[in-house]
Formats: structure tokens, sequence, C-alpha cells
């Protein structure tokens, strides 16, 4: 009797023992059980890409109000460059704001999309926090790729990012930059300075579109605040072509009844 040690000279010899003893290793027999696996493997793929949410192709937006609908129309107005959106959290400012934005990217009006945001909590100092840019701002973000994964693919969206087709920048990064052909959303502007309002709302270039959103009920900022400062001033101001804006009150709240009420007990509404 032959005793054999595990390593792989002796396996090799003891399989070249066992042909030369009659006993037949069939040369197809490991391919057909790695085949069987990756059969297998497919099959699991299958089953797990039916429970997979299908992303949607075109973009409908279907406003659930009227100041929605005005809201909506004012942005898909190419002749509107600069729409605001203002009002309590809600009622579907940025929501809308990104479904066109995602719209007029699939229909070739704009190139690119750019997200920003002033990041008031930390003095719009992200440096210590780890990661990319665009990891430093997923926090604040989130919303906003919550309704881009309705139509893109993870992969999809880290590849836009990676070619900078999405862009995203807190707003001190905005200074100094034009840009074309792009649709950009600023959002929670409502904790903006004067200055930063006026330096972002002159960052438009040839082709370009801006939203802008904000509830001056939630503002960090009580002094110097950009948008109050901006409404008064657009409020003297008569002939206004190129801009728009729409003001959404607490009947236009199309979130959990429970919202509503919070911001009633809260003297909101």
């Amino acid at each position: 009797m032959i005793t054999w040690t595990a390593n792989p000279v002796n396996i090799f010899m003891k399989r070249k023992f066992r042909l030369h003893k009659g006993t037949h290793i069939k040369e197809d027999s490991m391919g057909a059980k790695r085949s069987a696996r990756k059969s297998r493997h497919h099959g699991n793929v299958v089953q797990i890409q039916q429970f997979l949410p299908n992303k949607q192709k075109d973009v409908k937006i279907i406003p659930r109000n009227k100041n929605q609908e005005d809201y909506m129309l004012k942005l898909l107005d190419l002749k509107k460059d600069i729409v605001f959106g203002v009002g309590p959290a809600g009622t579907g400012k940025t929501l809308i704001a990104v479904q066109v934005a995602i719209k007029l990217f699939k229909e070739k009006v704009v190139d690119k999309i750019i997200v920003t945001r002033p990041v008031v909590s930390v003095d719009e100092d992200l440096g210590f926090l780890p990661g990319s840019l665009e990891e430093k701002m997923a926090p604040w973000t989130r919303p906003i790729f919550d309704v881009l994964r309705e139509y893109f693919t993870a992969k999809e969206i880290s590849g836009m990012i990676e070619e900078g087709i999405i862009e995203i920048s807190p707003l001190a990064y905005m200074r100094g930059r034009t840009f074309k052909r792009a649709f950009i959303l600023a959002d929670e502007m409502q904790n903006t300075t004067a200055n930063q309002m006026k330096m972002l709302l002159t960052r438009l270039g040839t082709g370009s579109y801006m939203a802008v959103t904000g509830d001056l009920a939630q503002t960090d900022r009580i002094k110097d605040n950009g948008l109050l400062d901006f409404i008064q001033c657009y409020s003297t101001h008569s002939g206004s072509s190129r801009l728009a804006m729409t003001s959404f009150n607490h009947v236009d709240i199309e979130r959990h009844r429970a919202v509503r009420e919070v911001l009633e007990i809260y003297g909101d509404v």
C-alpha cells in the first residue's frame, strides 16, 4: 500500500498512479462541474435582477398642486434662466428641480448637472472630513441622489461624477467659475450671505439654467441672509424677464400629514 502526502507533486503522481492502475479520470468532469456552478450563479443573478427597481427612461414630472405646476412650468421654460422656489419643507422644491435637471440633460438641452449648497454646519470647511469632495458632501446631497437613482444606476452615477457630468460643489467653491450648458441646482440657499447669493447668481454662462431653493423658516443665518435680501430686492424690481419665482405655503406640503402639523406647532405655517 502506498501512502501519499498532501503536496502538489504527490497529488499529481497519485493521479498518474490511478490512471496506470486502470482508474480513469474524465478530462471534462472538472469542466462540467465548473459549468454547473457558473450556470447556478447566472440563475441566481437573474433571480435577483427581477427584484431590482427598473430605472425610468423618460422623466415624467407630475405636479400635485397649482404651485408645483407653476414652479415646474417656470423651470421648463427655457426663457427663464433662473427660477426660485421658496417655501416650507415638503413642498417639492428640490424634487421637481432635480427632475427638471434630469429631463433637460436627457433631452440634451444641458451637458451637465451642478449641485451646490452652503455647508453652514461646518462653516464650509470640509477639510477634516475623510474621502473625496463628493463623499464629504454626501450627507447634505443624499436627497438629490435619491432622485437621481430613480433614473440612473449607481454605476452610471459614479461614471457621470468621474466625467464631470454630475458635479457636487460646496457654495464656497463656486467663486470665480462660469458654467456653460449646465443646470445648476442651488439647494438650501436660506443659509447664504448676501455676497454669496450675488456670487452664485452671476456664475451663469451660455446655455445654462439655475434653480434656487430655500426655506426662510429653517435658516441658520438670521443676519445678512442672502435669500431674504434677494427676495426683497426682487419684489421691488419690475420687468425681470429672465428670472422667476414661485412661493410655496403650508397648503402645498405633500409629505406626510404629520409634517404639516409639526410646522403648525412651530408656528411656521
